[in-house]
């Protein structure tokens, strides 16, 4: 079946979809030989030779999807070019080459997802506030009333103490908003309370959309199952068009030093199942549960 070029290899996972296009653009695309440098060009994985970079695109790899406990005091990337530390160690059990779907701040913990869809990465960073989030924050003291109905009034927010304390925790949702990133909001939120004299000491994102963070530990990761993966494409708007979901339905937790923790059923698979992608779901519908 014929297909836009930029769709085939953003769901290949060599890049997302405006990296493809870039791509195509400088001319380092040939399809049977031929430069494409034109985004509408069309082909068929079955029947065209296609090379990016002079490397020969392969068939669509294993779709993973992966969430990861980000620790505090790392970047939500695989490499950072000032040297920071990373979440790449904490990935070493998973052999699929997965790319950070949204940021969280370096000092900030929490639910991070990474996958190698291309679809879904290239959907989620056009629309950052597309998915709801729901983030845990440390304060310092305790809101007073008239301040909660202020923020709730100014910010639009929703602010629910989970802790309680000296210092409690409150638990804040973002609505899903395509347009405007979660970030941003958070961001305007903590110079407000720095104003009002609570600074955020601590936070810790819990939910992104139908996903959430449950008991992973900091530095622990878990693969999606079927039905949470077409969950979160549903929610991305994506339906069917991504990839099937993992067929690790309810894996084990995999824990920093790539220990797996869980089930019976869970124990008896090996790390040695994860690093040759037998946990990856597929597409176009296989492995469906």
């Amino acid at each position: 079946m014929e297909e836009r070029l930029q769709k085939i290899i953003a769901r290949a996972g060599v890049a997302s979809r405006r990296q493809a296009e870039d791509l195509i653009r400088s001319g380092q695309v040939t399809v049977n030989g031929k430069v494409i440098t034109e985004l509408g060009t069309r082909a068929d994985t079955a029947r065209d030779h296609i090379k990016v970079s002079g490397r020969l695109l392969r068939d669509a790899p294993e779709i993973t999807y992966v969430v990861l406990n980000k620790p505090s005091g790392c970047v939500s990337a695989l490499s950072d070019p000032e040297g920071k530390p990373t979440v790449r160690p904490f990935l070493r059990a998973i052999s699929a080459r997965l790319f950070p779907v949204g940021v969280l701040d370096y000092h900030a913990q929490g639910l991070l997802l990474l996958t190698n869809d291309g679809e879904l990465t290239n959907r989620l960073m056009r629309e950052p506030g597309r998915l709801p989030q729901v983030h845990w924050l440390k304060m310092k003291g305790r809101l007073r009333p008239e301040e909660n109905e202020a923020l709730q009034r100014e910010s639009q927010l929703r602010f629910r103490m989970v802790r309680e304390g000296d210092n409690p925790w409150y638990e804040v949702r973002l609505a899903g908003r395509p347009s405007q990133g979660p970030s941003e909001a958070i961001e305007r939120l903590r110079t407000r309370l720095i104003e009002m004299g609570h600074p955020i000491e601590k936070q810790r994102r819990v939910g992104y959309g139908p996903l959430d963070l449950g008991k992973l530990q900091p530095g622990e990761f878990r693969l999606l199952g079927k039905g949470e993966a077409r969950e979160l494409l549903q929610a991305a708007g994506l339906g069917a068009q991504s990839g099937a979901g993992s067929r690790a339905a309810g894996a084990a937790v995999v824990t920093p030093m790539g220990k797996r923790r869980g089930g019976k059923q869970h124990a008896r698979r090996s790390a040695a199942d994860t690093r040759s992608g037998r946990f990856a779901g597929g597409r176009g519908g296989r492995s469906r549960r």
